[in-house]
């Protein structure tokens, strides 16, 4: 048996047919039914690389301003690059304005080839959501779908999907609205974390919710190419830290797919680990700290080559933690690596450590990047609730064209939010 938790002792691997792939679109299918997810700051070129070596799946561009893109912000445009062997260009956009976002989704599909394009309405993070975007959209169940719409609309015929978490706060859920939309609307799929707005990383994801949505999405109608037996598909998110757990989740759930986040920071093999289990096989241990160490070298040069050795050298700060948490010996050398200048001060660091360390089991569930805790609310612009209750109130008597049609703006640059 591989190295893995108690939590996981007894899961089994899946068994034939157990699963199914994502169907994308008529000529994409995702198999194992494995996503990762759009992380600010995380899910660039270099890194998605790394995982796609790894094992299959789909695997998503950053989630981008909708405004940088059109404006050709620099930055953003070179966030928005895919490499030569990507198989299906991925991407993820935020917005709460429906013109914007149609502008951007046209962009992205006919001037940089976009296959699939993913709107954000689960962002937890304060300078998103106080100005309408992220978790703050699905509040507004008129403007939401509005804005699903222009982008479903705008793709043609790339295929749309979206990503929420439950609600804002316990008083203010938000999913049912949300599935309802985007199976309305045209999406392929929703993605949902198992957590509110308000919990960000705190506690556990709450898969006993991935349930309840996943009944109601049963009830709605599924995509053309899909299982109409299964409905709306739902991927469920949410304290995937093993290759087990997914197959936990989506047998508890129902769920048709898992998508992955902060569990493959520092851990990019998370993504061998899950093809094995999906294809019924025992994944092979997580590696020795020698071959860690390898792949952070190695995902530093991919910095290096995207970036340019002072701008990688920022990024890789964070990755070295990721990479090393849970090893003996690496709270000295990954607190030196935080002021890394250099691939040859990299080097000079991680030669400290004892290569031959097996990989721990402690650090199978070690959180990485977002701390447990929540915030006391969430950062909403002013009287959104109340634009929000009026918009239920007009949809109840079925008076949509008297909404209001206008959206938010929102700064194109933003936090780091995995």
């Amino acid at each position: 048996m591989s190295l893995r938790s108690p939590l996981n002792a007894d899961v089994p691997v899946a068994a034939p047919s157990e699963f199914a792939p994502l169907h994308l679109s008529p000529s994409i299918s995702i198999w194992p039914p494995v996503v990762l997810a759009p992380m600010a700051g995380v899910t660039n070129p270099p890194f998605r690389a790394l995982c796609r070596r790894m094992g299959a799946g789909l695997y998503v561009a950053e989630m981008l301003h909708v405004r940088g893109l059109t404006e050709g912000n620099a930055k953003t445009l070179k966030l928005a690059s895919f490499g030569a062997d990507e198989d299906v260009r991925s991407i993820q956009i935020f917005g709460a304005d429906p013109q914007e976002m149609a502008d951007a989704t046209r962009f992205l599909v006919t001037e940089l080839g976009a296959q699939h394009v993913d709107v954000n309405m689960g962002c937890p993070v304060r300078k998103i959501t106080a100005r309408g975007g992220g978790s703050a959209l699905p509040a507004r169940p008129a403007l939401m779908r509005q804005v699903l719409a222009a982008v479903v609309r705008a793709a043609g015929d790339v295929p749309v999907t979206t990503k929420i978490r439950l609600g804002l706060d316990e008083d203010t859920i938000t999913w049912p609205d949300a599935v309802r939309a985007a199976a309305g609307e045209g999406c392929r799929w929703i993605g949902v974390h198992a957590r509110t707005a308000a919990q960000l990383y705190g506690g556990h994801a709450r898969w006993e919710e991935l349930a309840r949505v996943k009944d109601l999405a049963r009830t709605l109608p599924a995509p053309p190419g899909c299982d109409p037996a299964r409905g709306f598909p739902v991927l469920g998110n949410g304290d995937v830290w093993e290759s087990w757990d997914a197959l936990r989740l989506l047998r508890q759930t129902g769920c048709d797919g898992v998508i992955i986040g902060r569990g493959c920071l520092g851990r990019p093999w998370l993504f061998r680990e899950l093809a094995a289990v999906f294809e019924g096989c025992e994944p092979e241990d997580p590696p020795a700290l020698g071959e860690v160490l390898g792949i952070l070298r190695e995902h530093a040069g991919l910095l290096y080559d995207f970036l340019g050795e002072p701008h990688a050298m920022r990024e890789l700060r964070k990755w070295c933690g990721w990479y090393l948490k849970g090893f003996d010996g690496s709270v000295v050398v990954r607190d030196a690596l935080q002021r890394v200048r250099s691939l040859v001060e990299l080097d000079a660091g991680l030669a400290r450590l004892d290569p031959g360390q097996a990989f721990p089991v402690r650090a199978l569930r070690v959180a990485r990047a977002k701390r447990g805790g929540g915030q006391d609310g969430v950062h909403l612009p002013q009287g959104w609730l109340d634009l929000a209750a009026r918009e239920r109130v007009q949809l109840r008597g079925g008076r949509d064209a008297d909404l209001p049609r206008e959206g938010c703006a929102i700064d194109s640059t933003t936090e780091s939010a995995p």
